[in-house]
């Protein structure tokens, strides 16, 4: 039987943001034992670099140095040695974010592509960590939260846990400290609320009942006659800050950031919008247990951490975890009719401001993700489109084409379903994982599973730059679809304002706008309005006493210039959207209950 690999991890001092860890390969290679750290992780498209935070690294056998040689920015090979080998290196672990690792004395989180080297030849394996406690009398009521199974730790605890290869090891992230916890059971699977950071009046029976609805209808969703999760655990990893979001999805949790004012409160029914979009972000990452976890496209099966993975596929993965993850919250009257239509009325005028959308298929944005979308500069509103946001109204286009082709016989609901079946169950069968999703055939494919004809669609707002038709989708199903446009009675000055210290500085000028056609661009930071001074935080309400065709005199910096420009202000040409539920005819009615039905 073969030896698995160990590692330890730990940190004396946590206010130095160091991790220390050691990785032993019993029987290292004969020509030289080569070692390398993940350049991504999964879930977020962009070349990271995680070697880079490695401050120091050594290698030793048998009490005696083994010289180490850096083949690359993230391989090292150590020289011939009979074994067992030892690398030790440490981890500068600063990046509050839910991709990398962080650390400090109020906890401690990391994901294993940012501090496990990998053991060329031995990722197939079985791979045993030890968890140290930090240490310290400070840390004596730390716990830690993951779901790497138990080897010898005891559950939230401290000690050895054991994944039975690579991937697995590092596909399950790691909470320590002292955290909030909370259970729940969705269809016989436990799931367990983490909450990190100081969060007073934390609701946690609030939080739990609300989450059990959407996993328990996400469960029958993909399984609708077993209801059988494809995890017997899940954790919901929250830390909570003054001002953050964001979420990465895992086989068996997901780390989230949220802003602390979005976390329900005991004794305050009411839902905030803030409740709203966490609940929204939950209900994604969970989605994603299904879509991309297990369902994923043809070139992540297997990942190839080392370098991008080139996929045109993110508008399914990503866009239609984004139509799923709101509707869920409306299926499950965690949220009603009216506020889903507000939610969804919001995206597609998030949509609809970006020119770029005219320039940049979803296809594309998903294959340019690793160079476009998770790069964004000045310029990304007047150049990309979201695969996120106008993948979800791909989903609904979808959604509503398929239900109105097949007199609501079949829906996007099937073709999830029939994903699920063909490319996602059997992710941990005999053979290892499932094939993928192929490039090449997701037409074919959602076509044989809808018994919908989906070409015309595909070619325009998939492939193509169309915007997708919901005006003329949305009233067959009981929704008004509300575009009067008339004349914005707002002025608007074609830029994204945001505050750079004291300083009003222009972030993006948006193409034909106001601003732009004066001459303004992006970096500029605004000084003053017709003699007015401009401070951060304060130009929309001094914008707002004009009006439309109004003509004013703005100031800016550009470097350490000053330069003086004239701004014809006027609309933004975006008709914008309401939507809202009608009450009649009773047929559409019946088809709006369908498609927002409530889940099992």
């Amino acid at each position: 039987m073969a030896h698995p690999i160990r590692y330890t991890i730990t940190s004396r001092d946590p206010a130095s943001h160091v991790y220390e860890v050691t990785v032993t390969v019993e029987q290292p290679a004969a020509d030289g034992q080569v070692f390398s750290l993940p350049a991504w992780i999964p879930g977020s498209y962009m070349i990271r670099e995680f070697a880079k935070n490695i401050v120091q690294i050594k290698g030793e056998s048998g009490g005696r140095k083994v010289t180490l040689k850096k083949r690359d920015k993230h391989t090292w090979q150590a020289a011939p040695c009979s074994g067992p080998l030892t690398l030790s290196y440490q981890v500068y672990a600063w990046d509050l974010s839910v991709r990398s690792a962080h650390l400090d004395q109020t906890h401690g989180f990391f994901n294993g592509t940012s501090v496990f080297l990998s053991v060329h030849g031995f990722e197939q394996g079985q791979h045993v960590v030890e968890i140290g406690r930090p240490e310290g009398e400070a840390f004596k009521r730390w716990r830690v939260a993951t779901t790497l199974p138990e080897l010898k730790a005891r559950r939230y605890g401290f000690g050895s846990y054991v994944a039975r290869d690579y991937d697995e090891l590092i596909d399950h992230p790691v909470e320590m400290g002292s955290f909030a916890l909370a259970s729940f059971e969705a269809h016989g699977a436990q799931h367990d609320v983490v909450v990190t950071g100081q969060v007073p009046n934390l609701d946690l029976p609030r939080l739990c009942a609300d989450l059990k609805k959407i996993c328990q209808a996400q469960i029958a969703f993909f399984e609708p006659k077993t209801r059988r999760a494809p995890m017997s655990r899940y954790v919901f990893m929250t830390m909570a800050v003054g001002d953050g979001y964001g979420g990465l999805e895992h086989r068996a949790s997901t780390a989230l950031i949220c802003a602390r004012a979005d976390l329900p409160v005991k004794g305050r029914p009411e839902q905030t919008d803030g409740y709203r979009t966490y609940l929204g972000l939950c209900s994604h990452e969970y989605f994603h247990t299904w879509n991309v976890k297990r369902i994923k496209p043809a070139v992540f099966a297997p990942y190839d951490l080392r370098q991008e993975g080139y996929t045109s596929l993110l508008w399914l993965f990503e866009g239609f975890t984004s139509y799923y993850d709101d509707l869920f919250l409306v299926r499950t009257g965690v949220i009603d009719t009216d506020n889903y239509l507000k939610l969804l009325a919001k995206t597609i005028n998030g949509v609809l401001r970006g020119s770029g959308r005219k320039k940049q298929s979803v296809a594309d944005s998903s294959f340019d993700a690793w160079v476009k979308y998770y790069r964004q500069d000045e310029n990304a509103p007047n150049a990309i489109v979201s695969y996120y946001t106008k993948g979800s109204l791909v989903a609904l286009g979808l959604d509503l084409t398929i239900r109105a082709q097949t007199r609501g016989r079949r829906s996007l609901d099937d073709v999830m379903r029939g994903l699920w079946l063909r490319y996602g169950r059997d992710f941990y069968d005999a053979d290892g994982r499932a094939a993928g999703v192929p490039e090449e055939q997701v037409l074919a494919v959602m076509e044989e599973l809808s018994g919908a004809s989906l070409k015309r669609f595909y070619d325009r707002h998939i492939i193509g730059t169309d915007d997708v038709p919901l005006a003329e989708l949305l009233p067959a199903f009981g929704v008004g679809h509300d575009a009067d446009g008339g004349k914005d009675p707002r002025p608007w000055f074609g830029a994204r304002i945001v505050k750079d210290g004291a300083d009003a500085k222009l972030a993006s000028v948006y193409e034909g706008g106001p601003a732009a056609l004066a001459g303004l661009s992006a970096g500029d930071k605004l000084v003053a309005v017709d003699g007015l001074r401009v401070v951060a935080g304060g130009f929309e309400g001094l914008l707002a006493r004009y009006r439309i065709n109004d003509t004013v005199r703005v100031h800016v910096f550009r470097r350490d210039e000053l330069l003086e420009m004239t701004v014809k202000l006027k609309g933004d040409g975006v008709m914008p959207v309401t939507l809202a539920a009608l009450g009649k005819p009773a047929a559409t009615v019946r088809q709006r209950e369908s498609w927002l039905k409530k889940s099992a």
